[in-house]
């Protein structure tokens, strides 16, 4: 069974859709349960899907989902996506406290909460498993546009969460990876864009990415699940770059 967060739109739910396809059981979690819920109704398999609401800053609500999906899929986790994340951008100086604060709660705590849960029920069952939490680019370079101090942040962390979690946990064959999606055309892509700039915005894009296009969310989801698969057995601690060429473009044209 797969436990899949963020799962009611974007990355993560197309994570889920792909897992259900190659018949995994899912658990779709999501802080709107009814786009949790919508999801797991789209997936298709024969294993069981469930959706439920789930803040991933919770340490209470995250050990209680996993639970419940435990149960009522019938198994225990052997996969996670960590898909959940929030965007709030802005200068450093000019940034409250508090939207520092809810952009690592969500994207790195949560990340820690969820890996933290399932690595603790593949221990309890003896099994090995794989997890994959969702990095960017911003983990390793400033965005050009600038204001995305606590969206870096964030990142980077979940970047060196991996990193330490698969050389603790390799030794019970739990392993652990990072994707690391560029532009993908998801809500979160424009959490910070006014409506009447995002075709501006998307052309501009487009433009500084080597490939010339902003990612489907399915093209990340098939990278994390490939991680989650046997045909990435020996990986782990690895960073997925699956950026459209952003990270391999330095910023100077002459």
């Amino acid at each position: 069974m797969v436990i899949v967060s963020g799962g009611g739109s974007g990355i993560g739910r197309q994570a889920a859709l792909l897992a259900g396809a190659s018949g995994m059981s899912v658990a779709v979690l999501d802080a709107d349960g009814v786009a949790a819920r919508r999801t797991a109704a789209e997936v298709s398999t024969d294993a069981g899907a469930l959706g439920l609401e789930c803040d991933v800053t919770d340490e209470d609500a995250v050990r209680r989902c996993v639970e419940r999906a435990g149960r009522e899929l019938g198994a225990p986790p052997t996969g996670l996506v960590a898909a959940a994340g929030v965007d709030i951008g802005g200068p450093a100086h000019a940034m409250p406290a508090s939207d520092w604060r809810r952009v690592l709660d969500v994207n790195l705590t949560g990340s820690y909460l969820l890996a933290r849960t399932v690595i603790g029920a593949l221990l309890e069952a003896g099994a090995g498993g794989s997890l994959v939490l969702c990095s960017s680019p911003a983990a390793f370079v400033a965005f050009a546009a600038g204001g995305a101090s606590a969206y870096a942040a964030s990142k980077g962390g979940v970047s060196a969460l991996v990193r330490t979690l698969a050389v603790d946990y390799g030794r019970h064959g739990i392993r652990v990876n990072a994707i690391v999606p560029g532009p993908t055309e998801t809500p979160l892509m424009w959490a910070s864009v006014p409506a009447g700039e995002r075709a501006a915005m998307a052309a501009q894009v487009c433009s500084e990415v080597p490939l010339g296009r902003i990612a489907d969310p399915v093209e990340p989801a098939r990278a994390a699940l490939w991680l989650l698969g046997p045909d990435s057995s020996y990986v782990t601690g690895s960073q997925l770059v699956c950026d459209g060429g952003v990270l391999a473009k330095a910023s100077i044209s002459v």
